[in-house]
């Protein structure tokens, strides 16, 4: 039998060690001085997360299966809001930064932790890559010199990734200035469609309920697997809720509101688009809403307008992610669980973080350009809607068992039932989400979280040595 000298070790590696899980409803604490984003700020940064340039495509991507598109949407929109709500849940409990990554930590112990944090980490950097390719095609129409060669492109995504970078690493204050100066501003041509066209909708637009040859169970499930990953970073203020102001309280409200004023976007811009834009024009149409815009007010202006809206939408949606990317391996190099640099900190952003993950996606982006394939590149990207539910499935899995468990400090005993449901609502749209990957991205994504297992052995082997070795 081997003794462990605990009582020897050197303060900070044992310290380090013991990485105990915060008490519940223990705020994470920080310098005095520091900014924290308020109710506004949070909100704002989980509608400019979830929201990023795909919505600018959505109404074409679902115009051939018909109208019954918009039960998926619906049905997809109760399924977010549920998960809404058990993040706001689990954040009332731990609001430390770090978001999925803590809740599985307290509930499972490290390894899911671990798995959590690293899921995610994949998610977000190689997600900042693919919004940065998507928001050059935009570009290009403001600008017709970006696209006349690969190497203009490949510079104009760097650049689109480094800026909201520099942001972040001017310090917490900025990055909330920029999501919610850019949340405003992409938000007013999206709802100028969606509430304005609602007064120039016409009914012989929409064109049948179902425009393909399945049952309508088929026909929603095949539409809802394009729009699964609408709602992607409705966890965005757990993540951050260390950023936040009161976050018991107000990561929860942010959640919920962030999600509802995404969901009433999405669905009130789709219903306007269907009915400004005739059905057979709408199923092949690059840019729907600048299709819609021209159909409200005449000229061909709208591709411009839409155009400028998109480029200011995924300039937001980095600016949230390139946080949210540096957050989570903050939280578990704290715990001794990721490399110890990415725990370095300054202006309450973790700036290694954001350093190393900008760098990783500038290099997945360069590669994209000089490979010349593209499907390399799309392969990735749905590898991530496959590393983005693994967080999901935890943290619900996480409530689902404080909730079974019966631990009186995590659940109140007047909402357990409230709570039980929403728990295994947002549980099942989770595997959903992870059913709409696909066979390959779950296999692909699988083998990218083995390569996980590697990194937590050498992390852990090391934290058991600082545990074991005797003082200097």
């Amino acid at each position: 039998m081997t003794s462990t000298i605990t009582t020897a070790a050197p303060a900070q590696a044992q310290a380090q060690a013991q990485a105990p899980v915060p008490a519940p409803g223990t705020a994470e604490p920080r310098p005095q001085g520091e900014r924290r984003f308020g109710l506004p700020v949070a909100t704002c940064l989980v509608m400019g997360n979830i929201i990023g340039g795909g919505i600018f495509l959505l109404p074409a991507s679902v115009a051939p299966f018909g109208t019954i598109s918009l039960v998926a949407f619906a049905v997809l929109t109760l399924g977010a809001i549920a998960l809404a709500l058990v993040f706001g849940r689990l954040a009332h409990r731990h609001p430390q930064t770090g978001g999925p990554y803590v809740y599985a930590r307290a509930a499972f112990g490290d390894f899911a932790g671990f798995l959590a944090a690293w899921s995610y980490w994949i998610t977000t950097w190689v997600s900042n890559a693919a919004l940065a390719v998507a928001a050059v095609g935009y570009l290009g129409v403001l600008f017709p010199a970006i696209g006349a060669h690969k190497w203009s492109m490949c510079l104009a995504a760097l650049c689109v990734q480094w800026l909201p970078a520099l942001a972040n690493l001017a310090g917490t204050r900025y990055v909330g200035a920029v999501q919610l100066v850019s949340t405003v501003l992409k938000f007013a041509p999206l709802l100028l469609v969606a509430v304005g066209g609602l007064f120039f909708f016409d009914p012989a637009n929409l064109g049948p309920f179902q425009a393909t040859g399945q049952s309508a169970v088929g026909a929603v499930s095949a539409s809802a697997a394009i729009l699964l990953f609408s709602y992607l970073g409705v966890e965005s203020a757990a993540v951050s809720a260390g950023e936040v102001r009161d976050p018991a309280r107000n990561v929860g409200r942010a959640t919920i509101l962030g999600t509802v004023g995404a969901a009433t976007v999405y669905l009130l811009g789709t219903l306007a688009v269907f009915g400004l834009v005739a059905h057979e024009k709408l199923v092949s149409s690059e840019a729907p809403f600048s299709d819609a815009v021209n159909a409200m007010f005449g000229g061909t202006w709208g591709g411009t307008a839409v155009a400028c809206a998109a480029v200011i939408s995924m300039a937001g949606a980095l600016n949230g992610w390139t946080l949210l990317s540096a957050q989570t391996p903050y939280a578990a190099a704290k715990d001794g669980l990721f490399p110890k640099v990415f725990e370095t900190r300054k202006r309450g952003v973790p700036v290694a973080g954001v350093l190393v993950t900008v760098a990783l996606a500038s290099a997945l982006t360069v590669y994209n350009y000089t490979a010349g394939s593209q499907r390399v590149f799309e392969v990735l990207v749905l590898v991530t809607t496959f590393t983005a539910t693994v967080p999901y499935l935890l943290s619900t899995a996480a409530q689902i068992y404080f909730l079974a468990s019966g631990r009186s400090e995590r659940v109140r005993p007047g909402r357990l039932v409230r709570d039980a449901v929403l728990a295994c609502l947002a549980f099942a749209f989770s595997m959903w989400l992870v059913a709409g990957s696909g066979y390959a991205a779950v296999y692909q994504g699988v083998l990218f979280l083995f390569a996980g297992v590697l990194v937590y052995a050498v992390m852990a082997a090391r934290r058991q040595r600082a545990t074991d070795s005797p003082a200097g």
